[in-house]
Parts: structure tokens; sequence; C-alpha cells
């Protein structure tokens, strides 16, 4: 069992800079966790603290009913897998998997039938005799994992494992992270600051800033409720679009206005803006949420092409609006040119309101 819980933990040094604060997460047995946010925004910390190597200035932390506060590294049941990898240059990479195990004065026997059933699942049998300097990145990246896995840890705790690797590799090892979680059955805690990493990945996402949890949820939650201006930022690509307008009631329902470009709005968007007496809002508008039909009244946008950008299966278009420069994403076999005056469908009912002042999701 593997259960970590975070009780108002805060992390605070000397010069009184606040790493993290009042952090108060649960982390399920078996759980595969993704604590995801820009650098410095208190990840990393809370990774460390999971692994002993940052001390908590205040609060709890309770491995299963096990507070653990006190307890020195090399007495937690974790093993970790650094961005850097840190391998032993001068050892081959059977010794580097080995190394943990040999320290614990596991027997002989036992260590090399660990060594080689991971190197077999790693797929990096062949690899064992050669050094580090004479391995790629992604096979680096397979010794680091195979390490951590032969101490048969109850947490795996991952830092940027991926961030060293080219893109395509670090969509193939995502892929094979996600397939060690299956095998293994083992609450995994990873940092990233790789949004597709996080929704790739994750049971459930932690999305943090400047040491301070901004929403909790599951990829989908995460992405399609965003609970604030920051949260829905972070995640999309191209980032989402955000138009800053009014919210008015009419006869017909609830509005969303800015200049020209006025849009029906669902009651779960409009209901809570409106009893709150909330005019003052931001729209958010991702690229994929346009409908391939042409516009209505209710729910048009129009705007002037000011880039056409084709990238492989889909084409994104820039298009000046009322509302400023937005980009919404379109089939890839219309044809359009820049100044072309287009009117598109959005989805209403994938929309996101937010209040202009606080920056939270106006969602009832």
């Amino acid at each position: 069992m593997a259960r970590i819980k975070f009780s108002g933990v805060g992390k605070r040094y000397p010069n009184g800079f606040v790493a993290l604060a009042d952090l108060n997460l649960d982390i399920a047995d078996r759980e595969f966790l993704v604590l995801l946010g820009p650098s410095g925004c208190g990840k990393s910390t809370t990774l460390n603290m999971i692994a002993g190597l940052e001390e908590i200035s205040e609060g709890e932390l309770r491995f299963d009913d096990e507070v653990v506060n006190e307890v020195p590294p090399h007495k937690r049941d974790v093993a970790m897998v650094f961005q850097s990898y840190a391998l032993y240059p001068h050892k081959s990479v059977y010794e580097n998997i080995a190394f943990g195990l040999r320290m614990r004065k596991h027997e002989a026997g036992e260590i090399d039938r660990r060594v080689r059933d991971a190197a077999k699942r790693l797929e990096i049998v062949p690899l064992l005799e050669r050094r580090p300097n004479e391995l790629s990145g992604g096979q680096r990246q397979r010794v680091a994992l195979g390490r951590a896995m032969v101490r048969q840890p109850q947490v795996f705790l991952m830092d940027e494992p991926l961030s060293n690797l080219d893109a395509a590799l670090r969509i193939s090892m995502r892929a094979e992270i996600k397939q060690l979680h299956q095998a293994m059955q083992t609450t995994f805690v990873y940092v990233t600051h790789d949004q597709a990493e996080a929704l790739t990945l994750a049971d459930r996402i932690v999305v943090m800033r400047d040491g301070v949890v901004q929403q909790i949820g599951t990829p989908d939650q995460i992405y399609e409720q965003p609970g604030n201006v920051f949260v829905a930022a972070f995640l999309g690509n191209p980032p989402i679009n955000f138009i800053e307008g009014r919210v008015e009631a009419t006869p017909a329902g609830a509005m969303f206005v800015r200049g020209d470009l006025r849009l029906a709005l669902p009651d779960y968007l409009a209901t809570k803006a409106l009893a709150q007496g909330q005019r003052e809002v931001m729209l958010g508008l991702r690229a994929e949420d346009v409908l391939d039909e042409p516009g209505r009244d209710a729910n048009t946008l129009r705007g002037s092409v000011s880039s056409v950008l084709p990238v492989g299966s889909d084409q994104f278009l820039g298009l000046q609006t009322a509302g400023g420069q937005v980009f919404v994403r379109v089939d890839k076999d219309r044809k359009h040119r820049e100044g072309e005056n287009v009117a598109l469908t959005l989805n209403i009912d994938r929309l996101h309101l937010f209040d202009k002042q606080s920056g939270l999701s106006l969602r009832s």
C-alpha cells in the first residue's frame, strides 16, 4: 500500500520565500498523479518532500497511516528518476541498475534476477555491458527507469524525466511509462511542465502556480472545466483564446457582447454571472470549438483571415475579430486566403466564461 497524504503542508525558506503553501492532497494507492505547472510553481518541491529530500516547514505528510515528516530518505520506500538520469559514467548498464540493490545488501542471485527482468521489460538486455556514454538519450532514460524498477518501491517518483529527449522519443517514452505503471501497480508521482505529458499519463492532474494548487482533477476535468483563467491558459495547443466583454440579459436570453460580437450563452454559463450582477467577463474559446458549418446569427464568429497555418492533419486560421485576434481550427481541406472575411459557427456548449477581476470560472 502507498497512499500519500499532505495535510496543510508548506515550505518556507529562511529568506522568507514560500515555495509551497498549505498543500492538502490525497494521492491514492496505485494512482498515477501528475504535478503540472511552470518553473518555480512548487511541483519539484512537493516531489522532494515525498522523497525526503526537502524538509517540511509546516503541516503533516503521511504514507498510509505513518507520519513521515522526520523519516530519512533511505527509510522511505520510494525510488526516483531524475531529469539528468544521474547514471554513474564509469559503471556498466548492469552495474548502474544493480547499484541500489547492492547498497541494500541483496543476495547476488536476487540482484541478477531483478536486473535482467527489468532489462527484459525495458528491452535493454543487449545494452547491459555498455556504459552510459555509449547510449542514446532514450536508452539512458530506460536505464534510469530500470534502476528505479528493481527497487520494487511502493512509490515511484519522476522529475521531468523526458525533458531532455526529442519530440518523437518523448511520445514513445510516454507510452512506455504508462505501460510500466500498469505493470508495476505502484503509486506514481510525476512532475512536468509539459501539458501533453500530463494529459497522456495522469489519472489525476494537480495544476500549480507560485506554490499554490490551482485545480485538481482528471485530465478531462482539467481541460474541459478549467477552474480559472490560469488553468484554462496553461492547457491547450494552441492556447485558449480569451475575449473580454460583458454579459447582457435580453428577451431572447443571456448574450456575451463585445462590440459587434454577440453570442447566445447557454444557461449553465450565464446563470451565475447574471445572478451575481456580474457584467464584465472573459470568454474562453478553444481553437477546436468551431463547427465546420456556416455561421448563424446567435453563435457566429466573424472575422478577417490574418494567417493560414496548415499543420499536417489540421489547419489553423488566425482571425481578426471584433474581440481581437483569435485562432481557430478548421478542416484541412478548406481553402482560405489572407484578407478573406469568414463567418464560423461556434460550439456554444463548449465555451468558457470567467470573472474578469478574479479570473475564476463562472460555470454554475
